[in-house]
């Protein structure tokens, strides 16, 4: 009796749970390499030929197009770390990888897979505990640590020079610091106040803080002023022009006479538009809609400036940066609801215009405007940024930083392993993995640099044995192990937090699975392929 459909393929009990794992392990191996400053790039070139040069792992992740499921679970780590913490994402990708390898060597020793789940929980709820222990606090007013956290998680791009690294790490800790608010001692930070334009061409030097907004949009007239000195800005989402009537209406018109006085009657009602703008004193006009020819002609004579079809998300962030009040109507236009800019300008930037409302007062909305010498430069340097972004406002939400380099996976390992002997039981074998798990991170740290992997791993475990060894991690900028703290290595302790959280997560959910049914013929459907061995990848990579 047939209960799949013909061609399902199935694959049951230890050989399921290898398969997975080992899929899982091989797309962590994939971006291992691309961890830390002396990490490698890759080149991904789609189905179209587009191609993509980065590190980033999210990125890499998501342009691979795994197939396998358990692959896609991967990828899912490093989406939730990028969209929860912004930063991390190679670090989580590859602490789960290497503990669904420990379970595999586990699963050989006959320790049951539930087993294995319960010692991961232990450890990642010991490991959780442990980081409040070892983490620094830091706050709005630590411009330095929050450069320097910034640095770091930048560290693996390859976007130029020291010089060039420390000037966006000093405009990323502004821009962060620029937009957070406080509420009862915490710190909140809304990224998407932070807007990130990019355009080719310049040098990466060029990259610059506006604090302000930039709109990739061009004054709509030529006679209307390009510069303006101490703007007062109008916020308008209705349109400027005559609109049509909400109901199907018909006007019959029997004389020229009447045609005209139609005419005069729609550009008298133009000019009152204008009047009205021009009577608050506005010297510029963004609008979230259209703007009539003719009203642009009448806006030009009065010398206002007017940009027409900004979008919505646009006109927010000029509202939170020039203290304006978004206008719905031009009826009780007030002047207390314009908002004010130092400088309003319109700049061509490789050939296009685009608008800069700059130098506003104590702006709560800023823009950070990225250059770089070519297309793929300035889409690396902009994933830099947000990267760099999103650990910045992490340390500063969550209020505390660790020390990066390895050298916390290094110290929540030697807790880890005190802790195994206190628990006993089969357990004990788990939380040792979950232990050796964790140090895969300052090994392929020393891997990327070209240090002596056994080496550096003996010489940090004994480090770490020490009284004052516990910041000691894999300086990979010297290739030696040195105490990070004085490096200033930084990283903030949420990104860490998620990191194991989500590790743990993937590990759980990967080892539950017994048996993986595809009513797909072939390994599309994301069933193992027959002739793949249970313990390897068969014939090349079947998850691509």
């Amino acid at each position: 009796m047939y209960v799949l459909p013909e061609g399902a393929q199935r694959v049951l009990g230890r050989d399921a749970m290898r398969v997975n794992i080992t899929i899982g392990y091989a797309v962590a191996s994939i971006i291992k390499t691309t961890l830390g400053p002396k990490g490698m790039d890759k080149m991904l070139v789609s189905d179209l030929g587009d191609i993509v040069i980065t590190n980033d792992g999210a990125t890499i992740l998501e342009e691979m197009n795994v197939d396998h499921p358990a692959a896609k679970l991967m990828v899912e780590i490093a989406k939730t770390q990028d969209k929860e913490v912004g930063d991390g994402t190679t670090t989580s990708v590859v602490i789960a990888g290497n503990l669904l390898k420990k379970a595999g060597d586990l699963l050989d020793q006959n320790i049951h897979p539930t087993v294995i789940i319960k010692g991961y929980e232990l450890a990642a709820d010991k490991a959780d505990k442990s980081l409040d222990g070892v983490a620094l606090k830091v706050t709005p007013q630590d411009k330095d640590v929050l450069q320097k956290i910034s640095l770091v998680a930048m560290g693996s791009k390859g976007i130029g020079s020291d010089a060039e690294k420390n000037k966006i790490a000093d405009i990323i800790a502004d821009a962060v610091i620029q937009v957070s608010s406080e509420s009862n001692g915490k710190s909140y930070v809304d990224l998407e106040l932070i807007k990130i334009e990019k355009k080719a061409g310049g040098d990466v030097m060029d990259t610059d803080l506006v604090r302000g907004v930039v709109i990739d949009k061009e004054i709509v007239h030529s006679g209307m002023p390009r510069k303006i000195k101490d703007a007062k800005i109008l916020l308008l989402d209705s349109a400027l022009e005559i609109k049509k009537t909400e109901t199907d209406a018909k006007i019959e018109i029997s004389s020229p006479d009447k045609m005209n006085a139609f005419l005069e009657q729609e550009e008298s009602s133009m000019k009152d538009m204008v009047e009205k703008i021009a009577a608050t004193g506005a010297s510029v006009v963004f609008c979230q809609k259209g703007i009539d020819d003719l009203v642009q002609h009448f806006l030009a004579k009065k010398g206002i400036a007017a940009v027409r079809r900004v979008k919505k998300s646009d006109m927010e962030k000029l509202s939170r940066a020039t203290q304006g009040k978004i206008a719905s109507s031009l009826q009780d236009l007030r002047e207390d609801e314009l908002g004010k800019a130092g400088f309003v300008e319109e700049r061509k930037v490789s050939g296009e215009s685009m608008v800069f409302v700059k130098e506003c007062m104590d702006p709560k909305s800023v823009s950070i405007f990225v250059r770089g010498g070519t297309d793929h430069v300035v889409s690396e340097v902009e994933r830099a940024v947000v990267d760099a972004r999103g650990a910045v406002a992490s340390a500063l939400e969550d209020g505390r930083y660790v020390i990066g380099g390895g050298s916390v996976e290094m110290e929540l390992s030697k807790v880890l392993h005190d802790y195994a002997v206190e628990i006993g039981g089969r357990e004990q074998l788990a939380i040792q993995a979950f232990a050796e798990a964790l140090e895969a991170i300052p090994k392929a740290l020393a891997e990327n640099a070209g240090m002596d992997v056994i080496d550096t791993l003996v010489s940090l475990r004994n480090k770490h044995q020490e009284s004052d060894g516990k910041t000691v991690g894999v300086n990979v900028l010297k290739g030696e192990i040195s105490d990070l703290k004085e490096s200033g290595i930084y990283e903030p302790a949420k990104v860490k937090k998620q990191a194991f959280s989500s590790a743990t997560e993937t590990a759980r959910l990967v080892l539950r699975i017994d048996d993986i049914i595809s009513s797909k013929g072939g390994s599309k459907g994301g069933g193992a392929p027959p002739e793949m061995p249970p313990g390897g990848m068969g014939g090349g990579m079947p998850m691509m």
